[in-house]
């Protein structure tokens, strides 16, 4: 509890019995029960809280009884209710206005003024008459009929306009009137136990309605507003509304409390108050039956003071807001305050409540990071200073803080990353004034994602993935690096590496996860798929990881290099065929197999080296194949023998016939010329000429005479390989090469074909070819002067008949027509 207001006499032992008070600006005025109206002026001295009161006017023939009295001060009227009748009175020489001679009868009435946004005031008012509402509205000095009477379930005793209802306490009930043309009546609940119902107008256009000592706050439909009601300590008697307090009067004392937060602020002994009234803000009158006192406030400042020094925070914002500083000032310190209003509920571990308080002022998020044990470094933790000591927190308790941080914290990211590329971002403000705070976007937001990650793993382990999967995840590498070892998170960690670009101890640590029993990394699988995503600029880190993987599982690692990933078909060729060369050369015939027939290499160059290594293969199983062969056993048909040999021998023989990019005048030396079946180990060259030859074409025009010159010049046994080195010395086939002139004489050069022929050749030897190559040279001469003739006549023909024609000469008949 504080002291919110301070009692000082205003009239003391007035002969008269007070009836019933009302007040407007330095005001009061003093219905007794003989009937006389006393006007007082009430004048405040300065610095003080001592008054200046004087008598300014005394009406005893005012009337007999004052029931009522209500001051609209903006029309300067009195209305009162005299003798059970409506009187209007000038507020200023107390003569009579009106009298509302329709509401003769009446026993309560309620005034409603409502100021429009131009500030014309509207005054509206309801009459009970016995068991009737009558509606009226002030116009031109009078009162006029709203519309027509409302009838009640009974006589009211207690009323009170709330926006466009009047809420109506009778002896039993409660009930509330709406004013839409009907008059339509809805029930609310019992009056209770008291005497008297009680219905008060609030500030905010509500009614507080009493049952017994509990008060309620209803809206215009009858709807209850708070949480919970008001409990009194007494049931209260009468009830004034001075924003953030409600002060009832009860029969020994008056009280003051507040509906949000629901407090009891202050208890004021008086001597059997009685009634209670405003002049309007911080201007209110209790009076008993003889004395009279109003309720200064205490200033604004010193109630703060003191609810801080309470820990009432709600309170003191609402007062800070109250109060009439200049801007800047009164800003900051209601900044103060929400912050201590923000640290006292987490003290009181309400931490969704405080977090909430927090994200909205825009507090630095290290200085909340910071009521957290163990999730700053210890360092920047020492510079951070809060009002009290901070709670000690473990367990359940610990992990219920987590989750609400955890929804501040990403609350506070997503309007981070908002504003990453904003030329003027908010700054962050500190929790106690003097503590520095981190003013770089980038920093806070990887303590941001670093305070998550260790979150996660204290409530979540689930969204710790996620988390460092984003592609603006700005977690600190070292910090995340520590706490993910030390939790044995080996998976998570190798996302961080990964979205870091830290590929080598990304790898470094599958490898050595990849050997241990109980790890969730054990095995080759996940570096396999590692280094299918890592592309073309990290070839260098695919040929440094891979080979363990290709050791151990060489059909896995092979996968390395030929997934259908737009990663891996994207790798540069010919260095990952000189790497599997180089190391794994078993393993260079399948990769080229798989750029050639999945993904449709058509490189040259990768199809002659696959030719090579076939040939390789074929030779190196051939030499063991003949040597097993029982003697006089002949061999059996290229490609029919069992095992690996026979599969060689097939696939370089399909390769030979089915490719159209291979060189032959490159591979030709390549074939065997040690005593197999030479023309079986050709054909496929020849088939491959047959079908590419063409003579408009550079590359393809000569290849008949690579394959002459392979018949007549086989390669140096030095040139073969290392396989080839233990085979005899190839021989020149001239017998093939003039095989190769008699039956493809048309597609060679002839000059170039003699001049691969060995110089002890004999003509009668090429004889064939010279006259084949003469007599098609005949024959092509020959046809050319055919050709020439028939040209030229046709000319001749056709230059006669353009001649005749223009003579007029008929060329068939030879005469002129």
């Amino acid at each position: 509890m504080h002291d919110a207001y301070e009692p000082v006499p205003i009239l003391e032992k007035l002969p008269l019995q007070i009836d019933c008070l009302a007040a407007w600006e330095d005001w009061l005025l003093v219905g007794t029960k003989p009937g006389h109206l006393l006007l007082y002026r009430i004048k405040k001295d300065a610095g003080t809280n001592r008054f200046e009161v004087t008598l300014e006017k005394s009406n005893k023939n005012f009337s007999k009884k004052i029931q009522q009295l209500f001051i609209v001060s903006q029309y300067k009227i009195l209305i009162s209710l005299l003798e059970n009748n409506i009187h209007v009175h000038d507020l200023l020489t107390f003569q009579q206005i009106t009298v509302v001679s329709k509401a003769k009868g009446a026993t309560l009435f309620a005034c409603d003024l409502q100021l429009s946004p131009s500030g014309e005031a509207q005054l509206r008012m309801c009459v009970a008459v016995k068991k009737k509402l009558q509606l009226y509205y002030w116009k031109d000095r009078e009162f006029y009929e709203l519309q027509g009477d409302f009838s009640a379930p009974d006589i009211p005793k207690s009323m009170a306009w709330c926006e466009n209802s009047i809420c109506v306490g009778f002896k039993r009930d409660y009930y509330l009137i709406r004013m839409d043309g009907r008059g339509s009546i809805k029930e609310l609940f019992p009056t209770g136990k008291q005497l008297e119902p009680l219905v008060v107008p609030l500030a905010d256009g509500k009614v507080a309605v009493g049952q017994d000592d509990l008060t309620v706050v209803l809206n215009e439909d009858g709807v209850c507003t708070q949480k919970c009601a008001l409990n009194w300590t007494d049931i209260p008697i009468d009830m004034e509304h001075q924003p953030p307090y409600i002060i009832a009067v009860l029969p020994r004392y008056v009280e003051i409390r507040t509906f949000e937060p629901r407090l009891l602020v202050q208890s004021v002994e008086l001597q059997r108050p009685r009634f209670i009234t405003s002049a309007g803000p911080n201007i209110v009158y209790v009076a008993s039956n003889h004395f009279v006192w109003r309720l200064v406030p205490v200033s604004i400042a010193s109630q703060i003071r003191q609810l801080l020094q309470d820990k009432q925070f709600e309170l003191a914002l609402q007062l800070a807001n109250m109060k009439d500083d200049v801007e800047g000032d009164k800003r900051q310190q209601i900044h103060h305050i929400q912050n201590l209003y923000a640290f006292n509920l987490f003290c009181q571990k309400r931490f969704d409540d405080s977090m909430q308080v927090f994200a909205k002022l825009g507090t630095d998020p290290t200085h909340v990071i910071g009521l957290y044990p163990d999730l700053l470094p210890a360092d920047y933790r020492k510079q951070l200073h809060y009002p009290n000591p901070l709670p000690s927190l473990s367990g359940a308790e610990l992990e219920k803080a987590h989750l609400a941080l955890i929804d501040y914290l990403t609350q506070k990211r997503s309007h981070l990353v908002k504003q990453l590329n904003d030329s003027e971002p908010s700054t962050p403000s500190p929790l106690m004034e003097g503590t520095p705070t981190i003013k770089s976007r980038k920093k806070l937001l990887q303590i941001i994602d670093t305070t998550l990650l260790k979150c996660y793993l204290h409530t979540n382990v689930a969204l710790v993935s996620p988390l460092l999967r984003l592609d603006n995840n700005h977690c600190h590498i070292e910090e995340s690096e520590y706490i993910l070892k030390k939790a044995h998170k080996y998976s998570e960690l190798i996302i961080l590496y990964e979205k870091k670009g830290l590929h080598q101890k990304a790898l470094q640590v599958l490898l050595d996860q990849s050997t241990k029993a109980n790890s969730p990394l054990k095995g080759h699988e996940r570096t396999v798929q590692y280094l299918q995503r890592l592309g073309m600029e990290n070839l260098g880190i695919i040929f440094e990881f891979s080979p363990w993987v290709l050791k151990i599982c060489p059909e896995d690692g092979l996968k390395i290099f030929t997934e259908d990933l737009t990663e891996v078909e994207t790798l540069p060729r010919d260095k990952v065929l000189n790497f599997l060369k180089e190391g794994f050369k078993e393993l260079a015939i399948p990769y080229l197999e798989h750029i050639v027939h999945v993904w449709e290499e058509t490189e040259p160059e990768f199809h002659n080296v696959l030719i090579q290594l076939y040939l390789e293969r074929v030779q190196g199983l051939m030499k063991q194949y003949l040597n097993s062969l029982p003697e006089g056993v002949p061999a059996v048909a290229a490609g029919k023998e069992e095992g690996d040999l026979g599969e060689f021998r097939s696939k370089l023989v399909c390769f030979l016939e089915v490719s159209t990019s291979y060189e032959p005048g490159r591979l030709i030396s390549d074939f065997p010329f040690d005593g197999e079946d030479l023309d079986k180990g050709v054909s496929s060259v020849t088939v491959y000429c047959h079908r590419h030859y063409d003579k408009d074409t550079d590359r393809n025009k000569d290849v008949y005479l690579s394959l002459l010159r392979m018949y007549l010049s086989p390669p140096d046994v030095h040139c073969l390989g290392p396989i080839k080195m233990e085979l005899s010395e190839p021989q020149a086939n001239l017998k093939a090469a003039l095989h190769v002139l008699e039956l493809h004489h048309s597609k060679l050069n002839t000059a170039k074909a003699i001049d691969l022929l060995p110089a002890n050749t004999q003509i009668r030897e090429i004889r064939v070819f010279l006259e084949s190559v003469l007599e098609e040279k005949a024959q092509r001469k020959r046809f050319d002067q055919v050709l020439k003739s028939l040209l030229q006549a046709e000319f001749l023909r056709v230059s006669w008949g353009r001649v005749c024609e223009s003579w007029g000469v008929c060329v068939s008949w030879g005469v002129c027509v």
